[in-house]
């Protein structure tokens, strides 16, 4: 399953005791963590990077923002949008905190089957003072788990992906020329400092833990980008439903962002995001909200609503729903785990 919190983390330090550790360092450092994963097939081209830089003593006090920046094969090639951030971050004197963050696309295994996420990790590098450099690599799959976080076994996915994980953190810490501290076990996993702990004879701190905390974090990001309606309860369909589901995909330059459902019983529908795509499911996700709320205001039954999004003028913005007939799902938590799996 790919979620939209981390799995788990790992973080390193490196202490400067001579030179200054500047941005263009702090820049390299996380393009060779990014070849780190690559080599092992975990990260593909077209990673984001965000350049932050903040005063040391308030830190709300941003003096470079840069986002969406593309990590080319040369990070720092001369003319690049990437380049001309960390140079701005270069000419800034005093006391600061510079954050480098890459959203890394990359892929893992199933037996047969190679499948790809939008952020299969998020590498951050901060340098604090000019002396102190912390390296922290988040994940967010359970591919390297024995247990999936729907408190299933998977020994073959761990088998083909765990090795892979453990080679990186490997070869970070050698890179680095120090071992990682684990994050804490959270609602998800325990990592530790090879990959994941094997909680199949203790259990997970939480039983499925996507099914209870997914579907909560997913609706948080989704309604963090949708205005609020003036009369909210009487503009929306029900969110949830216990009754069998149709839907549609959303498609995008050729990629699923998620899918838009209607309940076959009670007066719910709404918007999935598939997790797989990154932050870009929320951002279009929202935007089919209220379209839904639209058709939810001209007293149109969920079908029905369906139907006049699929008659829309199209928009790039949104993507293109793709089936001219809508797919049944048993459940609206069957549709979910659709959207979450791959």
């Amino acid at each position: 399953m790919i979620t939209s919190a981390p799995v788990g983390d790992w973080t390193w330090e490196v202490t400067a005791h001579d030179d200054e550790i500047r941005p263009t360092r702090a820049v390299q450092t996380a393009a060779a963590v990014w070849n780190e994963l690559a080599e092992r097939n975990l990260a593909v081209p077209d990673g984001k990077v965000r350049v932050l830089a903040r005063s040391g003593d308030k830190l709300r006090d941003v003096r470079v923002d840069e986002s969406g920046l593309l990590l080319g094969s040369d990070p720092l090639a001369p003319q690049s949008d990437l380049a001309q951030a960390v140079a701005r971050a270069e000419m800034l004197d005093g006391d600061f905190v510079l954050t480098i963050r890459i959203e890394c696309p990359g892929r893992w295994l199933e037996p047969g089957f190679e499948y790809r996420a939008e952020k299969l990790f998020v590498i951050h590098v901060e340098v604090w003072d000019g002396k102190l450099l912390v390296v922290t690599l988040e994940t967010y799959s359970d591919a390297w788990l024995t247990m999936d976080t729907r408190d299933r076994e998977q020994p073959e996915l761990h088998a083909a992906n765990a090795p892979r994980l453990t080679a990186a953190l490997e070869g970070i810490s050698a890179l680095l020329g120090s071992s990682p501290t684990p994050g804490d076990e959270n609602r998800h996993a325990a990592p530790s400092a090879t990959g994941f702990r094997d909680l199949r004879s203790e259990g997970p701190a939480y039983a499925d833990s996507w099914g209870t905390f997914e579907g909560l974090n997913r609706a948080s990001l989704l309604s963090a980008r949708v205005p609020q309606s003036e009369c909210e309860y009487e503009s929306e369909y029900e969110s949830i439903t216990e009754h069998p589901v149709r839907y549609v995909s959303i498609q995008r330059d050729g990629r699923t962002l998620g899918f838009v459902w209607a309940s076959v019983g009670d007066a719910a529908a709404g918007y999935v995001p598939r997790t797989a795509a990154g932050d870009e499911t929320f951002d279009v996700g929202a935007k089919w909200l209220l379209r839904l709320r639209e058709a939810h205001s001209q007293g149109l039954s969920p079908f029905a609503a369906m139907d006049w999004l699929s008659q829309r003028p199209s928009d790039p913005e949104l993507g293109f729903i793709v089936e001219d007939t809508p797919q049944n799902a048993e459940s609206l938590d069957a549709l979910e785990e659709l959207s979450g799996r791959y």
